[in-house]
């Protein structure tokens, strides 16, 4: 078997140095001893008071404070706060200990055993054991718990067995290379038994971990508060303090207007922000009563996805008259006036196996494009739409609301970039996403992006979905050789081999027009300078273990 353990003690610099780099605010020093309440450290510009509550907007509110349950990246902001997982991601994509300290590997790869810590308990005073760890996974599976992206990463995963209180075995399907690094993310964060089963349904308005913060309450539309948990004292490498966190609380302000989110910022009425436009970086970085703390976000950029279930653009020539059209470096420009990286792959920069020689490799030509559409027989008529059998040629792009990101702004631009092509883009902005795109299948053209820790993630969007899978897969690609590809990817032991795999498929799916892929999210908080040592995951969501407040 193969024994992992105490391998990343010689990571645990190197991730310090990473981690407040990407927080870009560590500054002077302080104790992580976890007994830090009411004390003070010097620090450049004031006295780094540890205590006081912190104000932290977000863009919009999260779904569920479930992890099992959510399928939203602003839940995380909260959900790490609450919960703990069984091991940590470190800055080079090792994998380091957290809830478990050691674990083995069996030699066929499909079951893993995991000894975990002894002083551990859940915040309602649960114990934390082989049970607990047994309890949350059996739950993630359990089609009662309506499970959403924890159910994907946490596949293939089968059973566990019990084999002593601090001692459990994990049983796969199948082998997989990406189920260790997928135990890293927080919606696989461990919940208290006690508490999931008695609240039930409820228990994402009333949740429970063994995180540095407990829940407090959650007015609808308007805040959470969390409060330090004095126990904690069991946090993984990528943050300093190892003890209960600095601020006694930290209350998140749920604030969807942009303007209105950073303007409370500037006012002093919070101390961050979230997800600041991109006209308001420079503003930002400019004053210096403030700083701008940003980080891109790993996993899959945003990204157009064709359905590929509704002709034409089953059509590789269909799509690649498209992609061809939609000059998707006038729209990154235009709208994000240079903060946001301009997308080439279904992988974002920095994720294990990225293809690098993707990067300016489709160029807009119109004239290609209008060729394409020539060969397949769309005529243009009297109004310029290209038309075939009494048909016209439309897509029907939809796009959630509030406007995310700009990314409404997105459809309005490919709408006009694509109208003298001879295509008609009917533009439909929901606030039923989840109707619309993945129960009914009614769009051409929709937006989405992932974090996420291992390429595998590009499985659940391009793989051919099961017939009787509860959603439908974004692409609705059905592609053979595209699916033996991703299953190799996602069993082979072989880094390089693996690494090679999954350039291939990156380089087949931008081949066959099955995407247009368009920013990397860059994840920015716009913060007062009495605001010290945020940190961020390798994800990029924010640490508020070390965080601390200069009066």
């Amino acid at each position: 078997m193969l024994k992992l353990q105490n391998n990343w003690l010689k990571y645990v610099a190197v991730a310090m140095v990473l981690m407040l780099v990407l927080g870009g605010c560590s500054i002077g020093t302080k104790e992580a001893d976890g007994n830090a309440t009411g004390t003070t450290t010097e620090g450049v510009g004031g006295k780094s008071s540890q205590g006081g509550e912190l104000s932290y907007a977000l863009a919009t509110s999260p779904d569920t404070l479930d992890p099992h349950r959510s399928g939203l990246a602003v839940s995380v902001r909260v959900i790490r706060t609450l919960y703990d997982s069984l091991v940590v991601q470190l800055p080079d994509h090792t994998i380091g200990p957290w809830l478990a300290t050691e674990w083995t590997v069996s030699p066929d790869a499909k079951s893993y055993t995991f000894k975990l810590r002894q002083d551990v308990k859940f915040q309602d005073g649960t114990p934390f054991n082989a049970e607990a760890v047994k309890y949350n996974f059996d739950r993630i599976i359990n089609p009662e718990t309506k499970a959403a992206n924890a159910q994907a990463l946490l596949h293939p995963y089968k059973s566990s067995e019990v084999i002593d209180e601090y001692t459990v075995k994990l049983n796969l399907e199948t082998p997989s290379q990406a189920f260790l690094g997928n135990l890293t993310q927080a919606l696989l964060g461990l919940v208290s038994p006690t508490a999931a089963k008695k609240d039930g349904e409820q228990f994402g308005k009333n949740p429970v971990g063994t995180g540095p913060f407990k829940f407090v309450k959650w007015d609808e539309n308007a805040e959470i508060v969390v409060e330090r948990n004095d126990d904690y004292k069991w946090a993984p490498a990528i943050v300093d303090n190892k003890g209960a966190a600095y601020l006694d609380k930290i209350t998140f302000k749920i604030i969807p207007e942009e303007a209105t989110r950073i303007g409370s910022v500037q006012s002093g009425q919070v101390h961050a922000a979230e997800t600041v436009p991109p006209q308001n970086v420079a503003s930002i970085k400019g004053d210096s009563n403030f700083q701008l703390l940003q980080v891109n976000t790993v996993g899959l950029p945003y990204t157009l996805f064709f359905n590929q279930r509704r002709a034409p653009w089953n059509d590789p020539k269909a799509r690649q008259a498209v992609q061809l059209a939609v000059d998707v470096d006038s729209i990154v420009k235009t709208l994000y006036l240079g903060t946001y990286e301009r997308a080439w792959s279904p992988l974002s920069p920095g994720i294990l196996g990225y293809n690098e020689s993707l990067e300016n490799s489709i160029k807009p030509d119109v004239d290609k494009a209008n060729q394409l559409l020539d060969e397949l027989g769309w005529a243009r008529g009297a109004d310029g739409i290209r038309e075939k059998d009494g048909k016209k040629l439309t897509i029907q792009y939809v796009d959630g609301s509030p406007n995310r990101e700009k990314r409404n702004d997105i459809a309005a631009i490919v709408q006009q970039q694509l109208k003298p092509l001879g295509i008609d883009v009917k533009v439909e902005i929901t606030k039923d996403v989840q109707t619309v795109v993945y129960i009914n299948g009614d769009y051409d053209l929709y937006g989405n992006n992932q974090v996420n820790s291992d390429p595998n993630g590009l499985y659940w969007f391009y793989h051919t979905s099961a017939p009787n899978a509860a959603k439908l897969s974004i692409s609705g690609s059905a592609d053979p050789e595209l699916d033996k590809l991703l299953e190799q990817g996602l069993v082979e032991s072989d880094q390089g081999k693996r690494i090679a795999i999954y350039k291939t498929i990156q380089k087949n799916i931008i081949d066959k027009a099955l995407i247009l892929p368009i920013y990397v999210f860059p994840y920015t908080v716009a913060a007062s300078n009495a605001v010290k040592d945020v940190k961020f995951d390798t994800l990029g969501y924010p640490l508020f273990n070390d965080v601390n407040l200069l009066k």
